[in-house]
């Protein structure tokens, strides 16, 4: 009698544990939402395959008053990325081409600049291609998917290719446009016979404004403080393979479960999707294919966010602990990595993400971390980094270091964590510690920075997220 009761406590431990978590877990949203006045939002945990939280919270059309739920539809931003990579792997393991072909084989309109952009390149960011959408392009247009090829083939590279890392939605949009080419296919096709119907994603797809689909989600922005609907832009600009699909929390975790085994794509083809992307000089940096690479705290994360036309999405994993953590809102100024990072840390405490670090002890960099970002802003040259970090230095990072480190941001010191164990680099140079720090703005919210440095203390790279 006594053995057999034991399975039974332990389910109702587990059982017990659970309701634990998803009570803190609502409480955390609740304040966050009212925090970053979100309008609504769904979100989905998973522990391994089994799912510990999936639920909306607040409201996916304000005007209508219809509640978030599971089953919300919510424009995916560039959290798409990850499909239209895993998309490329499956056409490269049936050998319909190869991640080191030239691109100029599909793209004749690039042969003068395109020549040394393989396919692996667009898929890492490490091609140089500028992005589309600078001051020249008009949102309000519907450019075919050819006009759009031209577009990218008529401006110059802003690197050559290996030589940087630098984000680039208009490698993406190569991308779709280069599956069309291979195929005959439009990618939102492929998407849907290949994953999504395979998979059970029934809710997810290519967006589309004209057709009726149940359940979508309104996007907002704020302006002045005040809630606004999205922007109107181009029907066919919301056709691209940058990040223009529509999710449901639901149908995430389907794609998470398939991640967690390996189904698709392949076992081989995940590895290098979750491998950084090796630079033309050897270095690497942290991410891969449609997905980031960072660490967070001492423990690894495999993860991506989106943005576009009011809405913000984002999905951790994390595979020591094995979590997922998927977050779907419907606001354009939402912080929604930083909200997944803090469910993470509710549920495994290693990975307490540092905007939320309340107190630290313990070892410091030598250098205060915004004295450090002030003099890579204003004296690079002299800054105690790497040197191949201060290669990797642009006119925008150094903006950004210099925004970060200005007088009125009010910072505060998040710890010290050794990551000599995860084998981490950045950049070429084995990382020992990773230092965090929060750079508060007085109108509330701010930056969480985390430095990465080598053993002798020098800095080889910065990386920070919104909170």
């Amino acid at each position: 009698m006594g053995h057999a009761r034991r399975p039974v406590t332990t389910l109702l431990l587990s059982l017990l544990l659970i309701a634990q978590d998803t009570g803190s877990i609502n409480r955390f949203i609740q304040a966050e939402m009212e925090r970053q006045h979100i309008p609504g939002l769904s979100v989905a945990v998973l522990s391994g395959d089994r799912v510990v939280l999936s639920r909306g919270y607040g409201f996916a059309n304000v005007e209508l008053r219809v509640p978030a739920s599971d089953s919300t539809v919510y424009q995916s931003g560039s959290m798409g990325k990850q499909f239209t990579a895993a998309l490329v792997e499956m056409l490269v393991d049936r050998h319909r081409l190869r991640l080191d072909d030239s691109i100029v084989r599909w793209f004749p309109e690039g042969a003068g600049v395109w020549q040394e952009i393989t396919v692996r390149r667009l898929l890492t960011h490490t091609a140089g291609v500028a992005e589309y959408t600078d001051s020249t392009f008009d949102y309000r247009k519907d450019y075919t998917e050819d006009e759009l090829v031209k577009f990218a083939a008529a401006r110059p590279l802003d690197f050559r290719p290996g030589e940087r890392w630098s984000y680039s939605n208009t490698g993406y949009v190569l991308l779709g446009a280069l599956i069309h080419r291979v195929t005959g296919r439009f990618y939102g096709d492929l998407l849907r016979d290949s994953v999504f119907g395979p998979l059970g994603m029934r809710d997810s797809r290519v967006i589309s404004e004209a057709d009726i689909v149940p359940n979508r989600a309104a996007g907002y922005r704020l302006v002045d403080g005040a809630l606004k609907n999205q922007e109107w832009v181009a029907p066919t600009l919301n056709t691209t393979a940058d990040g223009a699909l529509y999710f449901t929390v639901r149908d995430l975790t389907r794609w998470a479960i398939a991640l967690n085994h390996a189904r698709m794509p392949s076992p081989a083809a995940l590895d290098t999707a979750w491998t950084p992307v090796r630079l033309s000089d050897g270095a690497t940096y942290p991410y891969g294919f449609g997905w980031f690479l960072l660490p967070q705290r001492d423990q690894r994360r495999i993860s991506h966010t989106g943005s576009w036309q009011g809405f913000k999405t984002a999905i951790a994993r994390y595979p020591k602990p094995g979590l997922t953590v998927i977050v779907l809102a419907n606001l354009a100024e939402a912080q929604v990595g930083a909200i997944a990072y803090g469910i993470a840390g509710l549920l495994e405490s290693a990975l307490q993400p540092p905007h939320l670090v309340t107190a630290t002890s313990g070892r410091q960099p030598p250098v205060p971390i915004p004295t450090l970002l002030h003099s890579i802003a204003v004296k690079p040259d002299s800054a105690a980094i790497t040197p191949r970090f201060r290669r990797f230095l642009s006119p925008d990072l150094i903006d950004w270091y210099r925004a970060l480190a200005a007088e009125q941001r009010q910072w505060s010191f998040a710890g010290c964590d050794v990551i000599t164990s995860l084998g981490f680099s950045y950049l070429g140079s084995p990382v020992t510690y990773a230092c965090h720090a929060r750079s508060a703005r007085p109108s509330g919210g701010g930056t969480a920075v985390t430095v990465f440095y080598t053993a002798d203390w020098r800095a080889a790279g910065v990386e920070g997220y919104g909170y």
